[in-house]
């Protein structure tokens, strides 16, 4: 039988809300980068596609510890918001941003792919007969590469559900606070006893990432009838 403390529950409510808040945060920026990497033939492009896929090969720790000098007391970004008494580091803001960074490269690889799969007559189409650009986005671009969003946004909530080196780096491991479930699963693992704890929160973990691949593939299919 599953038993589950209130910081478990707490865990599994902060693994939802980071992975929900860094999906939606990133959703604009991963949109314009994929959109400047599909769509124009801009100077730098692959410079800007290495930089955006670089937490795919670079060590999660490695990711979060940059992240620390940039948004620390001293770092560049630490020392700005700091003048607007905001913090990051050890809170649930760093979480998030950490699991926004990790999973930000899934995000634009498949938008891309869906830009590069629209057929550009149509947007040819739509300026020849007046459309501005911002009309033939919301009424052609966007549409048509919406199958590509929605997978997007998918793989990148259910890597940030599972985001632990980036995390525990730059926001720690407080239970109530900022700990999510994999942060929870090393603790329990860590800890005399805490093996029954650990695969319970495994097989939350399990669950609720099929949960979200299968929305998400209900939802596919549904925007391909519609």
């Amino acid at each position: 039988m599953l038993f589950f403390t209130l910081d478990d529950l707490l865990a599994i409510k902060l693994s939802l809300q980071t992975a929900a808040a860094a999906t939606l945060l990133a959703l604009p920026a991963g949109f314009a980068i994929a959109y400047l990497l599909a769509m124009t033939n801009m100077r730098g492009k692959a410079l800007l596609e290495g930089l955006v896929n670089l937490p795919l090969v670079l060590p999660p720790v490695v990711t979060g510890y940059l992240l620390l000098l940039l948004f620390g007391r001293k770092g560049w970004f630490g020392k700005l918001l700091l003048l607007f008494d905001v913090r990051i580091v050890f809170t649930l803001r760093g979480a998030i941003i950490a699991s926004a960074v990790v999973g930000f490269p899934l995000l634009v690889r498949s938008i891309r792919l869906g830009l590069e799969g629209i057929d550009r007559q149509y947007v040819q189409a739509a300026r020849t007969l007046g459309a501005t650009w911002w009309d033939t986005l919301c009424t052609i671009i966007i549409p048509l590469c919406s199958r590509a969003v929605l997978a997007g946004m998918t793989l990148m909530f259910a890597r940030s559900m599972g985001e632990f080196g980036a995390t525990v780096i730059l926001a720690g491991n407080i239970p109530g606070v900022t700990q999510t479930i994999p942060l929870a699963i090393y603790q329990y693992t860590n800890s005399p006893g805490g093996e029954k704890q650990a695969l319970a929160l495994c097989i939350v973990s399990i669950c609720l990432s099929f949960a979200v691949l299968l929305v998400g593939e209900i939802a596919n299919r549904h925007l391909k009838r519609s």
